[in-house]
């Protein structure tokens, strides 16, 4: 008999699959060896299974955790993609080359524009979003701060980790806005919030896809919020209640929406 506790161990740490097949495999792999075990002698029936015993009866878990951060520092921000496994958490990690947020003297000098490489293994589609999210970005700063020309001026490292995996899709438009944003202001985004959506050249936040494998991994990882476009909501409301239960799902059809969730403490408005 499996425990419950079991269970669950085989679903997250070694079958992520849409279907239950290889679910299946690990169950009747675990009953052939406690068969074997009850005709040597060695076991007796019924024999419970428990989370601690899987890693000797069908070996070491295939997928560990998604979350890397407890708190994400400046720079940092969760996202959600879509994978052939259900979704998976995907963080985005923006860096200063140049050493940290810079502020102007006030005065009338010229500045260097500002750049950004991208690592991770990041597709064409992936790259052209990065560029809008940068030119969106930096406006929005300078509307925001006008002193502050971190993404005018200096140059930038964004990285999405895991880079053996090839990454591709508009829909980490807003998740790339933020993180270039925290790290320019030197503020951390709200804690155990996710965000999809891609980001248009003048913020706006436009559907995506994979609704459903995005909130599964959002509840494997145990975020309490998340971030979808407005035009997403049929999506949100499509899914079980076990699927939707204890998240806050945030809609939104601008950036300034997304800005408000992720930096609660930060005036968008008071300029």
């Amino acid at each position: 008999m499996l425990e419950e506790s079991a269970m669950r161990e085989l679903i997250t740490g070694y079958c992520r699959e849409a279907g239950v097949r290889n679910l299946g495999q690990h169950i009747e792999k675990i009953l052939r060896k406690f068969a074997l075990k009850v005709v040597r002698g060695e076991a007796a029936t019924p024999e419970v299974v428990s989370s601690s015993s899987l890693v000797e009866l069908v070996g070491k878990p295939v997928h560990s955790t998604d979350l890397m951060y407890a708190n994400t520092p400046p720079g940092v921000v969760m996202g959600l993609a879509w994978t052939s496994m259900g979704g998976s958490t995907l963080y985005v990690e923006c860096a200063n080359v140049n050493g940290g947020p810079r502020m102007a003297d006030g005065k009338e000098t010229e500045l260097a524009v500002g750049r950004v490489r991208s690592t991770g293994q990041l597709g064409d589609v992936m790259n052209e979003s990065l560029s809008i999210a940068h030119s969106f970005s930096t406006r929005f700063l300078n509307k925001l701060a006008k002193d502050n020309v971190t993404l005018q001026s200096d140059d930038l490292q964004l990285h999405v980790p895991e880079g053996a995996t090839p990454k591709d899709g508009p829909s980490a438009g807003i998740t790339m806005a933020t993180a270039l944003l925290s790290l320019a202001m030197n503020e951390p985004v709200a804690n155990n919030v996710a965000m999809t959506g891609e980001l248009s050249l003048t913020g706006k936040v436009l559907k995506i896809g994979g609704v459903k494998e995005k909130v599964i991994a959002a509840r494997r990882s145990a975020v309490e919020q998340i971030i979808l476009p407005h035009t997403n909501r049929k999506d949100w409301e499509e899914l079980p209640d076990s699927l939707r239960d204890s998240l806050t799902c945030h809609f939104v059809q601008d950036y300034d929406e997304v800005f408000a969730i992720c930096f609660p403490n930060i005036d968008v408005n008071k300029s």
